[in-house]
């Protein structure tokens, strides 16, 4: 399965750097978004695979949260990345 990085999470006045927003094409709703909680998330940045972990869904359209192992760079935004 394929999701999207759509942004950092943050606040008003934050971002957190290691942690993502991913949306994925068929998951639409909040429930369906939290099967995948748990779930393994890995971005290829051309020379090294950076991995994450789905811990948790994010607002009501389906959207996930992932906690990546490092801070993730900006040109990942837009990009896919495979969830295992």
């Amino acid at each position: 399965m394929n999701g999207t990085i759509v942004n950092y999470k943050g606040g008003k006045h934050t971002q957190v750097t290691n942690q993502m927003i991913i949306t994925v094409k068929d998951i639409t709703t909040r429930e369906d978004a939290a099967k995948l909680v748990g779930k393994k998330v890995v971005y290829n940045t051309g020379k090294k695979d950076i991995t994450g972990e789905v811990r948790s869904a994010h607002g009501n359209s389906g959207a996930l949260r992932v906690l990546f192992e490092t801070g993730m760079p900006g040109q990942a935004i837009g990009k896919t990345v495979a969830i295992n």
